[in-house]
């Protein structure tokens, strides 16, 4: 039987400068686990438009399956730009299908059978999509895995939503920028990197924590276990979507019995080859 893994919160349109990418961290994150023989849905909403329909039929080609109810609001629209180095910064439309996830029957019943959840703070923005992210947790299993992949982005965030978020979870999901402003907001900035790490696993009872520091390699620690991986050196085409390629290697990998370590190893895999490629969802092949 297949582990059920769902991304859950924004899905959206990365308008990039040579056209746009279907976008979105859940559905990114579920598209690269399902590559690895997971049974994957991505969870969130689109508008009643034609960026909408765009959006389905996309989904449809990837073979991801999905659940998306429609709403009044339009379709999720992100603007990037890149520097000359492939980093991303983005100008996030609010006021969007995304921010008004309803919470079906269907996600209930989703939620009861899901053995991983991925979600974020940026689909907690606003209050329908944050309660029913909440919701979908609290329906899930002792023993699921509910990976915070923290994605700060603008002010979309605050200290108590994280603070929720980090006793809602049990792996914590966060590059270095992103540590540098939890230690600040929780008050711990001195320490150095790894003991920070450590203080947010004891302090928040977490299973595992993931940290990514682009080119100067990765961390998962764990219950005494600490692996590190060097960065890989590619040509970097662009960097969307790498963090959530990242994370859905390691959760299905996981999942399917393969090691901390392994587990690792083919997640820094998954993300260099995507970093080769523009957009974020493509086929790795080991």
């Amino acid at each position: 039987m297949k582990h059920l893994i769902v991304g859950l919160g924004e899905i959206l349109w990365d308008c990039l400068p040579e056209g746009k990418k279907l976008g979105g961290a859940p559905a990114n994150f579920a598209f690269h686990a399902g590559l690895l023989g997971a049974d994957t849905v991505a969870i969130s909403a689109i508008g009643q438009d034609a960026l909408g329909d765009e959006i389905l039929r996309e989904l449809d080609a990837n073979g991801l399956k999905y659940l998306m109810p429609r709403t009044d609001e339009p379709t999720g629209t992100v603007q990037v730009t890149l520097d000359d180095k492939g980093i991303p910064s983005y100008e996030i439309k609010t006021d969007v299908a995304w921010d008004n996830i309803p919470f079906l029957p269907e996600m209930e019943q989703l939620a009861q059978k899901c053995s991983c959840v991925c979600f974020g703070s940026l689909a907690q923005r606003s209050k329908i999509s944050c309660s029913t992210i909440q919701t979908f947790l609290r329906h899930t299993p002792e023993e699921c895995l509910k990976i915070f992949d923290i994605n700060l982005r603008q002010h979309f965030y605050t200290k108590e939503l994280l603070h929720d978020n980090l006793l809602a979870c049990n792996i914590l999901k966060i590059n270095d920028e992103e540590l540098d402003i939890l230690s600040d907001l929780f008050n711990f900035p001195s320490l150095p990197l790894e003991d920070k790490c450590l203080h947010l696993l004891n302090e928040y009872q977490l299973k595992m924590l993931v940290l990514t520091c682009g080119v100067n390699g990765s961390y998962v620690f764990a219950d005494g276990q600490k692996s590190f991986i060097e960065t890989p050196k590619v040509e970097v085409a662009d960097t969307v979507g790498a963090g959530d390629s990242f994370t859905g290697a390691f959760a299905a990998s996981l999942l399917a019995g393969q090691s901390l370590q392994e587990a690792h190893q083919l997640a820094v895999k998954v993300s260099a080859f995507i970093c080769t490629q523009k957009g974020a969802m493509h086929t790795f092949r080991n």
